[in-house]
């Protein structure tokens, strides 16, 4: 998405006003108070309206009735328009109308059908349709003073906060819908152990037409005898067999045992290979280390301080000559302007507006030619302030250059004594691993007398195979027996079907009784898996997202810091994503930070947190445009010069950025002036390079 342009009418500081915006980066310069940020704010106000705690008598110029806002971008291949406007009524300050434009074509919508709208258009998640623009707020626009608010928010507000900005808030409503089906089961429990209540008298009433069944077959006493007989040799069949089947599985047994134990000798072997080449490469590094000819110089590292420090003084003594001949530039290229105005004025003027006599045009070139000169003098000025300028800019690369030689030469140094200082730990670990080595091949030794051991037994006990086959033969035909034996019985008992068939009703209650209690222990067991095992699943499946999330924006913040900030602090985040600030091997806290730092620690934080969202959520439509509102408060001339690298590395089509630092100015590549008279904002000047 890029923004093309922004009219307001009647809004803050602003009676009617069109701003334009170009691609690349835009300054919006002036002095406090001339309107900078009331851009800012009507640009999110065309975008998603009033926000949740927002009055509208916060954008509708005093003693004005009505106010609005027109927004023109582009997103994708449409061009997109905007209009919202405000209207006061006998109380409060609402929103009036609402419109939209995509390329050409008109509608008219209500204030949450066209917030819903754009964010179909910035392809934003639909769960941020409700809820304030936090998306917008953390990948496009936050206020600097807004971010060092969220670094001081209480941390568990602020981990909720970008919990619901990373999209893994659905993690915590995962945990709540478990909540809710536990305890949904917990009632389901309790109804059905309502129904299994009288389970034991059934089971006890079934015994009970069991045992009077069983007096009723006792005339059955003589048939059932061979059946008996039947029954035992079918038995002893079985238990042939099992012993059988026992041998055949302690044979499987064993030779699961060899799987394991060639394993196992696998593992030692490797081990020992590993070890020996470990040992070869801690050969080589102690050789080289005690081979090095290079040494390590304490007061080489001081002699390089020294000259760093006092490049960098005269790096700062330059910056100030390089500043002052900008300003001396730009105070010309002023006066040329202001010439060439008066010069086009003369030019068209016929009757003097003071005596309202004509103008002849002897005296308009007289006048005309001593404005030019005035031209050529400014212009030949700016040529030399730019060769000096040019020259200057040479001395600082030449400085930049020794600094960087005499720092990496520092590293070196120190490099050498780490080196150094390793070479004993080496030692001594060379001597372990050649301890090790022998217990190892003693083991492997073991291992292989135990496989020849376990290969012995497997080749003995496979004789059981063929055995099997026999018995299982026998006990086949033992059950046909028993099976002829059955049919007989079952003759006899035709006599007293109708009293097993009451058993078998009891019998079938029972069952369905049982089958509830089932029921019941599987709601059991599935409420402790949700309770336990599921509900910890998707606590370490968020903990692992917030790990990860963690760790990019953690080096993100790291780098952004670093290169506004001197090597000396270190940064990153603890769990809870709160900055933590090192300070030579000392943690500080973020309000003993001067106004730069912590002005540095919020606008790294930022820009952190952008790209990781963009990246997180790579398909929305807000990537190319970043929005800086007083990026640089209470930064120092240094952290100012490193705005330039910061810029350049931010690398979005789109860059606006809100500030009164003069020397911003040399840093993009385009600038918008504001001023304010009379109590309304107003564009004083346009510098586009496109």
């Amino acid at each position: 998405m890029i923004i093309k342009k922004i009219t307001l009418k009647n809004i803050r500081s602003y009676e009617q006003q069109e701003v334009s915006f170009p691609e690349g980066s835009i300054l919006l310069s002036g002095d406090i108070g001339s309107g900078k940020t009331s851009i800012l704010l009507g640009i999110e106000f065309a975008f998603f309206g009033l926000q949740p705690g927002q009055r509208g008598t916060s954008l509708l110029r005093n003693g004005e009735t009505e106010g609005s806002v027109i927004l023109d971008f582009a997103v994708d291949n449409s061009e997109v328009t905007v209009e919202r406007k405000l209207k006061r009524g006998s109380k409060t300050v609402s929103q009036d109308y609402c419109a939209i434009i995509i390329n050409g074509e008109k509608r008219e919508l209500s204030v949450t059908e066209l917030k819903d709208k754009i964010l179909e258009i910035l392809n934003y998640p639909k769960e941020f349709s409700k809820k304030q623009n936090l998306l917008y707020k953390f990948t496009v626009y936050t206020p600097q003073e807004e971010m060092k608010q969220i670094i001081l928010e209480d941390p568990d507000v602020r981990l909720n906060t970008l919990r619901h900005v990373f999209g893994i808030d659905k993690y915590k409503k995962i945990i709540e819908n478990i909540s809710i089906l536990s305890s949904k089961l917990r009632e389901e429990k309790r109804i059905k152990e309502a129904l299994i209540e009288n389970l034991e008298e059934d089971k006890a009433s079934l015994v009970l037409k069991e045992n009077s069944l069983e007096e009723k077959r006792s005339a059955l006493v003589s048939v059932e005898k061979e059946l008996l007989v039947r029954t035992e040799e079918k038995k002893k069949a079985q238990e042939e067999k099992e012993e059988i089947s026992n041998k055949i599985e302690e044979r499987n047994k064993l030779r699961q045992e060899v799987e394991k134990t060639k394993i196992m000798i696998s593992n030692k072997r490797e081990t020992i290979t590993s070890n020996m080449k470990l040992i070869e490469q801690l050969d080589v590094q102690i050789k080289d280390l005690t081979s090095n000819t290079q040494k390590f110089d304490e007061e080489k590292i001081a002699e390089l301080e020294t000259v760093i420090e006092t490049a960098r003084k005269k790096k700062v003594i330059i910056n100030e000559e390089n500043l002052l001949i900008s300003s001396k530039i730009s105070s010309f290229n002023l006066k040329i302007q202001e010439s060439e105005a008066l010069n086009k004025k003369i030019r068209s003027i016929e009757i003097c507006p003071t005596c309202l006599q004509d103008v002849g045009e002897v005296y308009k070139s007289n006048i005309t030619n001593s404005v030019e000169s005035e031209i050529s003098k400014s212009g030949k000025e700016i040529e030399t302030l730019t060769v000096e300028k040019k020259i200057i800019s040479e001395s600082l690369s030449k400085l930049e250059r020794e600094i960087n030689s005499a720092e990496k030469q520092i590293q070196e140094q120190r490099l050498l004594k780490i080196r150094y200082s390793g070479i004993d730990e080496k030692r001594k670990r060379l001597d372990e691993m050649k301890r090790l080595s022998s217990p190892l091949q003693k083991d492997v030794e073991l291992l292989e007398s135990h496989l020849d051991t376990l290969n012995k037994f497997v080749f003995d006990l496979n004789k059981y195979e063929n055995i099997f086959q026999l018995k299982n033969q026998n006990l086949e035909e033992a059950r046909n027996l028993e099976r002829a034996a059955e049919i007989k019985v079952a003759e006899l008992r035709k006599e007293i079907e109708v009293f097993s068939r009451q058993v078998e009703e009891i019998r079938e209650s029972v069952k369905r009784t049982e089958e509830i209690r089932e029921r019941v222990s599987f709601i059991v067991n599935l409420e402790t898996w949700l309770s336990k095992s599921f509900l910890s699943l998707i606590s370490q499946i968020e903990k692992n997202v917030m790990i990860k999330l963690k760790t990019e924006f953690s080096e993100l913040f790291t780098k952004w810091f670093s290169m506004l900030v001197s090597d000396t602090f270190e940064v990153s985040l603890d769990d809870k994503f709160t900055p933590v600030i090192n300070y030579q091997d000392y943690e500080i806290d973020y309000s003993y930070l001067s106004g730069g730092e912590r002005t540095a620690v919020a606008l790294a934080y930022r820009l952190a947190f952008n790209q990781v969202v963009n990246s997180l959520l790579s398909k929305i439509k807000t990537k190319d445009i970043v929005i800086l509102d007083e990026p640089t408060d209470g930064f120092s001339d240094a952290q100012l010069d490193k705005m330039r690298d910061v810029l350049k590395q931010l690398n979005s089509r789109q860059l606006i950025i809100v500030s009164h630092e003069q020397k911003i100015e040399g840093f993009v590549e385009n600038v918008i002036r504001l001023s304010k008279e009379q109590r309304a904002s107003k564009i004083d000047s346009e510098n586009f390079i496109k």
